[in-house]
């Protein structure tokens, strides 16, 4: 009953979070933000610990895999043209990874964090199902690496929107391209909102980064 309680409040948080930010299109209030900061507040006032909530969030966490899959339909619309752009976007997917998981490493020296916080954030650039599997399966911890995803996520909906608006990005597969690799999950939502062939290049681009940098898991184990 408790569990239920909570997935409840965490659905009506983001309810009213994403009709919030639909009238106050401020980057400081996305849903993102306002609803982990709120259900935060709400466990430490009524002294709740992580896992009494998690009994719940669990299933909302297992949500994330069938959510990320039905990506797929726009993707099967846009086949064709998608097809067409394969060279230019494994490029851009190949070079997005390799920069993201590197800086993570050099943002992880630069702060001196200890080897399960490093490890945690390496897949931040990732949409969370696979950044927690690649997380867990470094080393690192799970639940951080998706705290790491959504601040990502958060940073480059800020940054993507404004490189939008400053750059001549006149290509819809370019546009696509920077949300979805910039912001994963959180960046072909806003890419749909711009435009179909937008949200079917950025939930391409999210997947198979994820995959990509799933795949190389063994590889970045060893290389650590």
């Amino acid at each position: 009953m408790i569990a239920a309680a909570w997935i409840a409040l965490t659905a009506a948080l983001y309810a009213a979070a994403r009709a919030l930010h639909r009238r106050f299109p401020r980057p400081w209030l996305t849903p993102l933000l306002v609803v982990p900061g709120a259900l935060a507040a709400l466990l430490v006032a009524g002294r709740v610990p992580y896992p009494g909530y998690m009994r719940g969030g669990r299933l909302l966490v297992e949500l994330l895999g069938p959510a990320t899959v039905a990506f797929a339909l726009p993707l099967h619309r846009h086949a064709g043209l998608l097809r067409r752009h394969a060279a230019e976007l494994c490029a851009g997917i190949l070079a997005g990874c390799a920069v993201a998981v590197g800086s993570s490493f050099l943002l992880a020296r630069a702060l001196g964090l200890a080897r399960p916080l490093a490890l945690s954030l390496a897949p931040r650039s990732i949409t969370t199902p696979f950044a927690m599997q690649v997380a867990g399966e470094l080393g690192g911890v799970p639940a951080l690496a998706a705290v790491f995803v959504i601040l990502t996520a958060v940073v480059g909906l800020v940054v993507g929107q404004l490189l939008v608006r400053w750059l001549p990005l006149r290509s819809a597969v370019a546009r696509g391209a920077l949300f979805g690799m910039g912001a994963h999950a959180a960046g072909t939502a806003q890419a749909m909102e711009l435009g179909r062939v937008e949200g079917a290049v950025a939930g391409v681009v999210m997947i198979v980064a994820g995959l990509g940098v799933l795949v190389a898991t063994p590889l970045l184990r060893l290389a650590l």
